[in-house]
């Protein structure tokens, strides 16, 4: 299909929505990105680009930009809360040579993303919230300020939250999981080195690992709950609550969290993977189509593979209906795959102190020590994944 025809409408201003705009237009297509924040940012968050992430940043010619703005991981240390001594060891520095993992300041994506999408001629709007979507071969797209946009596509990559997602399926209210996660970024006081630390304890752990120069911390701490908090990032806490929450933990998560000030607080929330991700002329994407928990770090990687596998999926096929339906069948199994691999992930970090726990660290630490590979080889269905070479 002849992308060059097309005028595209990517609703959502965000790594997915403009990872998909990007690809998109680097086809021919016709891109207008609507992003109802006053400008395209991210601030106060790290994310975790995998290898089969970075495949589409590179796929994209932005993996040498990226790299000079981020850290390039060594490990995963799966470590003791109360201790802080080292459980197990994801050995990244054993990844073939072709697959990097970068520690990224999700602003530094964001802006990368944004800088070569416009400079690449994708039109970028802003304050452009969405109040209704009526799809059709040419669906039209009415604004809360009361104007109307008509295209010939519309994708909708606009988050948990999505104005589009109800347009192609019933209403689902989703569950609290009796989680609650904070979030926020520090200065790295600790010496802390370029590994994703998971400090783990019962119903609770905490994620620490390095930012730009090395010189930030990106903190995301989760504890077991019954009380649920609203499932939005933009909420404050105050960061005592966050200490407390933490308090029998070890001396380097101590010194960590005395710098929190204000951090972000929300619910984790499952939601299930949405049963139709494309209608006439309309998409889903990203967390608009399958949210996940953040235990697995592949939110942001998941939604780059999904615009990648859009855009090449519409190229190859003969007109826009079938290069959707395309879309869905090559992304829905191995979404929910790791879906279902992080949900099993918050379990095992939660574990309460006994025999199962014991027998559980013991296992994976002996793994790690006497073969390194084979620890590594089980992500291998995840990080080995090339999207933009599959078909």
């Amino acid at each position: 299909m002849d992308l060059s025809t097309l005028d595209i409408t990517v609703i959502g201003g965000g790594i997915g929505g403009l990872t998909c705009a990007l690809a998109l237009r680097r086809r021919g297509a016709s891109v207008t990105v609507l992003e109802q924040a006053q400008q395209i940012t991210e601030v106060g968050a790290g994310i975790q680009v995998s290898p089969n992430g970075l495949r589409v940043i590179e796929a994209l010619g932005l993996g040498g930009d990226l790299a000079c703005r981020c850290v390039q991981g060594q490990a995963v240390s799966l470590r003791n809360g109360s201790t802080g001594a080292e459980v197990a060891r994801l050995d990244l520095s054993r990844l073939p040579q072709d697959q990097r993992y970068f520690f990224v300041h999700r602003a530094d994506l964001v802006d990368l993303l944004s800088a070569t999408a416009r400079a690449a001629g994708v039109q970028v709007r802003l304050l452009q919230r969405v109040d209704t979507l009526v799809p059709g071969n040419r669906p039209r797209i009415v604004l809360a300020t009361g104007d109307c946009r008509e295209t010939d596509l519309v994708i909708g990559a606009d988050g948990i939250h999505s104005a589009v997602r109800p347009v192609l399926n019933a209403a689902q209210r989703p569950f609290f999981t009796g989680q609650v996660a904070w979030r926020c970024i520090v200065p790295n006081i600790t010496g802390h080195p370029p590994h994703a630390r998971v400090h783990m304890g019962p119903g609770r752990h905490i994620v620490t690992y390095p930012l730009r120069d090395g010189t930030l911390l990106n903190v995301v701490a989760v504890e077991e709950r019954a009380q649920w908090a609203a499932e939005s990032w933009s909420q404050k806490d105050d960061a005592d609550n966050l200490r407390k929450a933490f308090a029998g933990f070890d001396a380097e998560v101590h010194q960590i969290l005395s710098q929190a000030n204000a951090p972000g607080v929300w619910g984790l929330f499952r939601h299930p993977v949405a049963a139709r991700w494309h209608g006439p002329s309309v998409a889903l994407l990203g967390d608009a189509a399958h949210p996940t928990l953040p235990f697995l770090a592949q939110g942001a990687n998941m939604a780059m593979e999904d615009a990648w596998v859009l855009a090449d999926a519409l190229a190859q096929a003969p007109d826009k209906e079938v290069g959707l339906a395309a879309y869905q069948q090559r992304r829905k199994a191995r979404v929910t795959r790791v879906i279902d691999a992080a949900s099993k992930n918050a379990r095992n970090y939660h574990l309460s102190p006994g025999p199962f726990r014991f027998a559980a660290h013991t296992a994976l630490g002996v793994l790690s020590r006497v073969s390194p590979d084979k620890m590594l080889g089980r992500f291998d269905w995840l990080y080995g994944y090339d999207v933009t070479k599959a078909a």
